[in-house]
């Protein structure tokens, strides 16, 4: 499986929060932070540069098989242009990015968490790729679903493009569900927490639900989305969170603690994949990645669990997502060049050829694709994943003190699964020393 960094560090990824990477402003290359608005102007779809130019493409995916395959195709299409690609591992791209912007060193294009996006172009880092979307054939802005637009949207203008993403959703052991007498997984919060109790007998070990205080405000998103809650205000001046919809969610969450094993509470959620591997849990809320990860790793449950789109709250389907996106900087010489490499990429074949057609369990951020019977032959598992991605909740609010009262949130929600603190407890103290940390 292809190494996606959501799901290895969820909290920072794909809790959708920009925060501020502490760049220079650097917009058009002369100091200031306007980037050039006339970048990609011009009639018709743009054209292959009559002159050899070699374009540098930032990402940690270059020596994916994948990936090179696609240099070679676009390279063999485009012989006056050469991609040159420029690698850091997942877990050190956005330092190493950020310090070459900072350095006036930025290349021409990079494969970022979408999440960035936002807040390299509020620091005129980026080309706002308008022109060149207006002139292509191939990007359409109406295909992208409406969350991952919002990921690559600052005031009001793409600057980035989607290109691959997932969503959180449940899985769920059918062996266990036929056992306790369950037809369907749950739709509903009650249908989920009736479920949980079913499925948990501690007698013998077995349990409805999977949770990690380690990891618990990421996880409790989806609930606090769902209850029609969200982490901050609209402005992100002020914590959002200890909303009465937000203490609904935490307190249906904490709840569920009873119903899962407590000697994973100190856990977490990816070592926490052996316990329902073994039987140990029956229900586990992660994001499409768990399903390659199960087929991998364990493939001896085949045909004993499935997925499904997570349980609605009353503001209905939603869930938390994560996903990258592609960029140009504004410092490129070879804007048209570096264009025509975004345009390939995003080819509907290609979308598809990166994400679903691999033996990973990435999703293309485009309708098209996520609606075509295309996408559920190939990867059947994939359909509920993808049912969830209209209800995905990208909040772009930037603000660069947020993880710092996520932290504070996630340890007051863990004490909480502890049963240290109330849920409510949990919350109120942590939106009174959210609010200190942002007031400062």
């Amino acid at each position: 499986m292809r190494y996606h960094k959501s799901w290895r560090i969820p909290a920072i990824v794909a809790l959708t929060i920009v925060a501020g990477t502490g760049l220079a402003a650097c917009g058009g290359g002369d100091g200031d932070d306007e980037p050039r608005a006339d970048v990609g102007k011009g009639e018709g779809p743009v054209e292959e540069p009559s002159e050899p130019q070699t374009v540098t493409f930032f990402s940690w995916v270059g020596n994916q098989p994948q990936m090179k395959q696609m240099k070679a195709e676009f390279e063999k299409e485009y012989p006056n242009i050469t991609i040159k690609f420029e690698n850091a591992p997942a877990e050190q791209a956005q330092q190493v990015l950020s310090t070459r912007i900072a350095g006036n060193n930025a290349p021409d294009v990079a494969y970022i968490n979408a999440s960035d996006t936002a807040d390299y172009a509020s620091r005129g880092a980026l080309v706002d790729l308008e022109n060149y979307m207006s002139r292509s054939e191939v990007v359409k802005s109406d295909d992208y679903v409406d969350a991952f637009k919002t990921f690559v949207t600052y005031d009001d203008t793409m600057w980035g493009l989607p290109y691959d993403g997932e969503t959180t959703g449940l899985f769920y052991r059918t062996d266990l569900f036929e056992e306790a007498g369950i037809a369907e997984p749950p739709a509903t919060w009650e249908e989920f927490a009736d479920a949980a109790e079913q499925l948990t007998d501690e007698s013998k070990d077995q349990y409805g639900f999977e949770m990690f205080a380690t990891e618990s405000a990421y996880y409790w998103y989806p609930w606090l989305y769902q209850a029609g809650g969200d982490v901050l205000t609209e402005d992100g001046t002020d914590i959002a969170f200890d909303s009465e919809e937000g203490m609904k969610a935490a307190e249906f969450y904490v709840d569920l603690a009873q119903y899962s094993p407590p000697d994973y509470f100190n856990s977490n959620s990816y070592d926490g994949r052996v316990a329902f591997a073994q039987g140990d849990v029956a229900m586990y809320v992660a994001g499409a990645w768990f399903a390659g990860t199960l087929a991998d790793e364990f493939p001896q449950i085949d045909g004993k669990w499935a997925a499904a789109p997570l349980p609605e709250g009353d503001a209905g389907c939603k869930t938390t997502i994560a996903g990258d996106s592609l960029v140009m900087f504004d410092d490129t010489e070879v804007s048209d060049a570096a264009w025509l490499w975004m345009e390939f990429l995003s080819r509907p074949e290609n979308l598809a050829d990166w994400t679903y057609k691999t033996e990973g369990t990435l999703l293309p951020p485009t309708r098209s694709l996520l609606e075509s019977e295309d996408l559920e032959k190939e990867k059947p598992i994939l359909k509920p994943f993808a049912e969830l991605m209209e209800c995905g909740v990208a909040s772009t609010v930037n603000n660069p003190k947020y993880p710092r009262v996520e932290t504070i949130l996630n340890e007051e929600l863990g004490k909480a699964i502890y049963g240290d603190v109330t849920a409510r407890e949990a919350v109120e103290s942590a939106a009174e020393q959210g609010r200190a940390i942002l007031s400062r």
